[in-house]
């Protein structure tokens, strides 16, 4: 019998249900973006995995050093490509809009912290890049995938975000992600 492709629902944001609650996540208002959950890595209400590497000016950063604060958290395959300068260049021009909602912005690559200093100047970025060259971050939130382009298959970042609340917990999940409108739907999830 011939194997029949499901085709993959796209869904939208899911923001965490609240603590007392094991009611149904609330959803966001953007359809575009992809399903709520990353295949491996956490999902929404585990406690974020904590991460400390070296941000574009070599200074260690922890998530614990935000604590109270919502993070959003992105992970994005290369600097001074096209798709992660867009997205980068996208939370430059909304952060204002994305800390009045109480959050901070964190971008993480396998880039060295010396391509994160160069990247961050050309495009005048106003919020850290953490640099992340032994895949410790990648591999525990599960961004580091077999990709496939023009049928060649390789590993490589899916470019993911998390947004982590206050208390440390994963408050929603963006898989799969599409730079166009994503800085958008993270507002939305925000709120």
């Amino acid at each position: 019998m011939p194997a029949v492709k499901a085709k993959a629902a796209k869904a939208k944001p899911v923001k965490a249900a609240k603590k007392t609650s094991p009611a149904p996540a609330k959803k966001s208002a953007t359809a575009k973006q992809a399903p709520a959950a990353a295949s491996a890595g956490p999902k929404v209400g585990d406690k974020a995995p904590a991460i400390k590497l070296p941000d574009d000016a070599g200074k260690s950063v922890s998530l614990s050093d935000f604590k109270g604060k919502q993070v959003v958290l992105y992970f994005y395959p290369k600097d001074n490509t096209g798709g992660c300068t867009a997205q980068a260049c996208d939370f430059r021009d909304n952060l204002n809009r994305l800390t009045k909602s109480g959050a901070v912005v964190l971008g993480v690559s396998g880039d060295s912290v010396e391509s994160h200093k160069k990247f961050k100047a050309k495009q005048g970025l106003n919020f850290p890049l953490l640099a992340d060259p032994e895949h410790k971050a990648l591999d525990t939130y599960g961004v580091w995938q077999e990709k496939s382009l023009y049928g060649r298959k390789f590993m490589g970042i899916v470019r993911t975000t998390f947004i982590i609340d206050g208390d440390g917990r994963i408050a929603s999940v963006f898989p799969k992600v599409k730079v166009a409108g994503h800085v958008d739907a993270v507002l939305a999830a925000l709120k």
